[in-house]
């Protein structure tokens, strides 16, 4: 197949199976058709990867590879992958064909976006990254023009492994890094390697832009937004949209930070965190330090202090949350050098030296008699290393106990849990299973609509994943009901009062009220519903509009006398009226117009009778034959039928011309010449 432009490719046959029938998008690194799969008879998305993309056999086999890889992931948010070759010069990849718009489409029309919208739609993003990063299928290009949704409000994530096989092509050929800069993670613009917290950075980044409504950075050229994510952190979305919870702003900073192991490790917990964040967002919580203390990117280690510096630091273990029982005092300045631990409220410091008193810091004065005269304190041999012995006992003891007190701390705080495993979005089955197989009880606590998790899948679980559990616990799920859907109930003929008890026992809403004339339908009932059809599946509270009859509509009526029969009968059928024809004889009016038309004026009802009288024109009488009769008897028989005699000749004659002839019609009053001999 010949290489040919975008607009060329219509109607092309790409490996005798895919017909090209519309282009739909043209992206950095391929063009995107509507096709129809001859084979199997259904519409497919066809993606045709630009040309010059690096060695064409090189980058054929990673493609290859990588496509095979996607292909692989089957999940409800992963556009699937149903093929990939090449035809030629052509490589090509054929996926699921997916409607409704890109989230570049939403955010063009909704940015900002309100904060639980925006999370609710990267939350289904996240629930993607998770299925491939499980995988270990890094995707390495997220932006919202791979991000899909559906009309009905689902996510679905596109070109899983397409970056990686191009960027690898161009790498092998010296080319141009490509990826969308906005969102490139730091250590891909340097070149350092991608994982999965290259996927989390990317995501950040798009969060901040859904929340604020621009981009976290912009320079001149795209080489210096690339770099910008090297040397600049993304600030806090609150900056640019004040009013942001503090937790919101916590956890952009921990999907965006600038080094990757301050980020979150994978999708997974990325979602746990985002999933805190709705949490709070959802009870209206406006801020809440705590858990944006617990979001935000940990501090990089403090390296310790050498031993030349100021102050000395003593280790302590501690229980989660490093009790407030257990304390690290450092001295400094005049006191350099030395530490003290608190355990309990309690003090122990470092053994004092020989001579000095352990409860103070210098050492004690030498005791004098009453006369005034110092005397030393008499003092047995080997005092002082029993001191320093002593000393080095307690300290030893005071080192064990607080040992011992962290990791009892450590034990009943942390140690004696695991990590509660993830049953998120797993069939009931499965997540019974899986949490049998790990050691726990499985229970449902409860099933709950839900737009996003499928019929029977767990949409949630307490605790949640990664909390704490203990060995053999029960982990109590919230399983889907699937999407809460209600029927639309048929409301034709019901008053407006009656059809908002109906649609709110079907849990539904009475929306707009539109009124209509109706023919059938009595004024004050209804006579539909608009923009759903009766039997529709929608969410709850869905408001239903109506359209309300006024009953018959009144119509203008137009006199139609004088006009001809056709006219009256056509200009009253479209006026919606039925016109009733009658006829009668006229000696005025021609035949076929109408002589009159009841009612004439006013208004009458759609679809009434309205009548027209039609004439025909004068009444007709046989005229009488009489040829061969006498002048007087012809005379006396014309008059009698209401024609005139005009006899013409003398006397008595017998009549041998008549004219108009015996036996046509005339109308009466007709002069009939009659002539006779």
């Amino acid at each position: 197949m010949a290489v040919v432009g975008d607009d060329a490719m219509i109607g092309q046959l790409v490996h005798d199976r895919y017909r090209i029938v519309e282009f739909i998008a043209r992206g950095g690194m391929a063009s995107v058709f509507r096709a129809q799969d001859t084979r199997l008879d259904r519409e497919v998305a066809v993606k045709i990867m630009h040309q010059g993309l690096g060695d064409p056999e090189q980058f054929t086999e990673r493609f290859q590879r990588e496509a095979k890889s996607a292909a692989r992931l089957n999940h409800r948010n992963v556009v699937a992958v149903f093929d990939q070759g090449s035809d030629g010069p052509i490589t090509y990849l054929v996926m699921e064909l997916v409607p409704g718009r890109t989230l570049r489409d939403v955010m063009r029309h909704e940015s900002p976006m309100p904060t639980l919208r925006a999370l609710d739609l990267v939350e289904q993003v996240l629930i993607a990254l998770v299925a491939a990063h499980d995988a270990g299928i890094v995707h390495r290009d997220i932006k919202p023009e791979n991000v899909l949704i559906t009309p009905d409000g689902n996510v679905k994530v596109a070109d899983f492994g397409l970056a990686r096989a191009v960027s690898s092509a161009t790498t092998a050929t010296g080319k141009t890094l490509i990826g969308t800069v906005s969102y490139l993670a730091p250590e891909v613009v340097v070149n350092a390697g991608t994982d999965a917290r290259s996927d989390v950075y990317a995501v950040g980044a798009m969060t901040y832009e859904m929340l604020t409504g621009v981009k976290p950075h912009h320079a001149d050229s795209p080489i210096q937004v690339a770099y910008k994510h090297v040397h600049e952190d993304i600030g806090p979305p609150s900056d640019a949209r004040p009013g942001l919870p503090d937790y919101v702003d916590a956890l952009v900073a921990r999907a965006t930070s600038r080094d990757r192991d301050r980020r979150s490790a994978d999708a997974r917990v990325l979602l746990q965190q985002l999933r805190q964040v709705q949490r709070a967002l959802r009870e209206g919580v406006e801020d809440d330090p705590e858990l944006a203390a617990d979001l935000r990117p940990s501090l990089p280690p403090v390296p310790m202090p050498d031993g030349d510096e100021d102050t000395a630091p003593v280790g302590v273990v501690s229980g989660a949350g490093d009790s407030a029982d257990t304390e690290l005092v450092r001295g400094s300045g005049a006191g350099a050098g030395t530490s003290t631990m608190v355990l309990g409220g309690a003090t122990a410091r470092p053994p004092a030296p020989p001579g000095q008193d352990p409860t103070r810091g210098a050492p004690s004065p030498p005791r004098r008699p009453a006369n005034g005269a110092a005397t030393a304190a008499p003092k047995p041999p080997g005092d002082n290393r029993q001191h320093s012995r002593r000393g080095r006992v307690l300290l030893i003891l005071a080192l064990l106990l607080t040992l011992l007190a962290g990791l009892g701390g450590w034990y009943f705080g942390i140690g004696r849990y695991d990590p509660a495993p993830s049953l998120v979005n797993m069939t009931e089955q499965q997540a019974k299973t899986e949490a049998e197989q790990a050691g726990y009880s499985f229970t449902v606590g409860s099933r709950d609509f839900s737009e996003t998790v499928p019929l029977g899948s767990v949409i949630s679980t307490n605790p949640d994943p990664g909390d704490r559990i203990l060995p053999g616990d029960t982990i109590e799920a919230v399983v889907s009901k699937g999407p809460e859907r209600y029927g639309v109930p048929d409301l034709r003929g019901k008053t407006v009062e009656e059809a908002q008890a109906i649609l709110e026992d079907t849990k539904l809403e009475l929306g707009t009220t539109r009124e209509d004339y109706d023919q059938e339908v009595p004024a004050g009932q209804i006579i539909g519903v608009e923009g759903v059809a009766v039997g529709d599946q929608v969410k709850r509270d869905t408001a239903i509009d109506v359209v309300v009859s006024l009953g018959r509509e009144p119509l203008d009526v137009t006199d139609y006398t004088g006009q001809s029969k056709d006219a009256a009968v056509s200009g009253l059928t479209a006026a919606g009226f039925s016109p009733q024809v009658q006829e009668a004889f006229s000696e005025n009016v021609a035949p076929g117009i109408v002589i009159s038309q009841d009612p004439s004026s006013g208004q009458v009802l759609r679809g009434d009778p309205v009548t027209i009288t039609v004439s025909k024109g004068p009444e007709l009488f046989a005229v009488p034959d009489v040829v061969g009769k006498k002048r007087n008897e012809a005379v006396e028989a014309l008059e009698a039928a209401g024609f005139v005699a005009d006899p013409i000749g003398r006397g008595n004659f017998t009549v041998i011309i008549q004219s108009p002839g015996g036996s046509s019609m005339q109308k009466k009053g007709t002069t009939v010449s009659i002539t006779g001999l």
